[in-house]
Parts: C-alpha cells; structure tokens; sequence
C-alpha cells in the first residue's frame, strides 16, 4: 500500500486563548491546547498575515536579488523581492507584481507558482507564496520612492547555478532566496518550469478572490 505524502488541514482542540502583544502587522497568541494523551499544553505563536516572494528569472538565467539590512539578524542578507500581503484577502499574484516594482522596477509577462511554504511552523503561523517570474522589462513611470531599510538596499542579478552554490555553502540565508533556487533548480531538472502551477493556483493557507 502506498503512502501519500502530503499535509493536511487538522486542528487540535483549544481550551483557552489570549493575545499578550499585538504590533502593526503581526502579534503572538497564546493558545493552551489540548495533547493527544489529553493534557494542556500552552503554545506561544506570531500570528501573521502571511507573504509573497518573486524569484525573477531573466533571459540570461540570472536571478534579480536585492540586499537588505536585517535588524533581527545583524546581517545584510541577499534576498529576493518580497513583501507582506497587507490587505485581507488579497490577490497574492497582485501582491508580487506590486512587490517587484516597488524593490526593483520591474514587471514580468509569464507568472507561476513556485513553491508555497510555512516560514517556521513552530512558532509562527506566517505563509510564504514563491512565485517565479520570467519575461522582464523595466517597469514605466517613477520609480517607487522606499525607506527605512529599503532605502539601503542594492539590487544585482546573479546566475541561478551561482545561487544554488551559495546557499549550499552557507553563504547565503534568506528562506525566500534558499527555498526559490533549490526549487527552481529541481524544476529545471526535471519537468520544466512550463509544469508548475498557474499563478492562480488555489492557496488554502491564505485564500483569495481569483
């Protein structure tokens, strides 16, 4: 008999739940929960509203990465172009185009669905969209004024292999970037990039209005 390795939706009972921090985007909540030999056990969480990322691929096979300062980490990191889906419900496709002209001027023809994560399911219920972009060209119009850490930021476009050789050597950290590369270099070995999922794939951990 053979197996199907695949997640499934399951909630555990909760027998009482508060919220002891609540910031601009994101909180933590406390939930006590209900064990399978039926005791309590208290689970502290970040609650968050979830993330887009876009690994672009441009007609060279490079990867358009920025680097940005990240306080949590003491680290400038190598990323790819990401960003909050702020608005409730939103169209994630929506949300990566906006992301990918605001960090880096640029929109894309071809979109699909990469790889759908959970950043760090221990402790933070935040759910990642990867999507790959192809077909690239300068964004019209001004470009997006950013600020903050953003304002620091530099942009370069990097051959995927050369990629692939960093995350693989511990030099580069961001899970966007690390999970982006390894997914698409697994694709290209395999089915193609023309067997991904549509760009408006059904995402059960963060449903949208097509």
């Amino acid at each position: 008999m053979t197996t199907t390795i695949k997640d499934a939706p399951e909630e555990w009972q909760v027998t009482a739940t508060a919220v002891p921090f609540k910031g601009n985007k994101t909180s933590v909540r406390t939930d006590d929960v209900v064990m399978p030999d039926g005791s309590v056990a208290r689970r502290d969480y970040q609650v968050h509203p979830g993330s887009v990322a876009v690994l672009a691929l441009d007609e060279s096979g490079r990867i358009l990465v920025l680097r940005q300062y990240r306080h949590p980490v003491r680290q400038k990191l190598w990323e790819i172009p990401a960003g909050l889906l702020d608005v409730p419900g939103e169209n994630p496709l929506t949300a990566a185009q906006r992301e990918l002209y605001e960090e880096a001027h640029v929109k894309a023809v071809d979109w699909r669905v990469l790889v759908d994560v959970y950043t760090t399911p221990g402790g933070c219920d935040e759910a990642v969209r990867v999507f790959l972009a192809r077909d690239l060209s300068d964004a019209e119009g001004e470009r997006f004024q950013v600020s903050h850490e953003e304002a620091d930021m530099e942009l370069a476009r990097v051959p995927l292999e050369e990629l692939v050789r960093g995350v693989l050597a511990g030099d580069l950290h961001n899970n966007c970037l690390a999970v982006g590369v390894l997914s698409l270099a697994a694709a290209l070995a395999g089915d193609g990039v023309d067997s991904l999922r549509p760009a408006e794939a059904p995402w059960p951990a963060r449903p949208f209005e097509a």
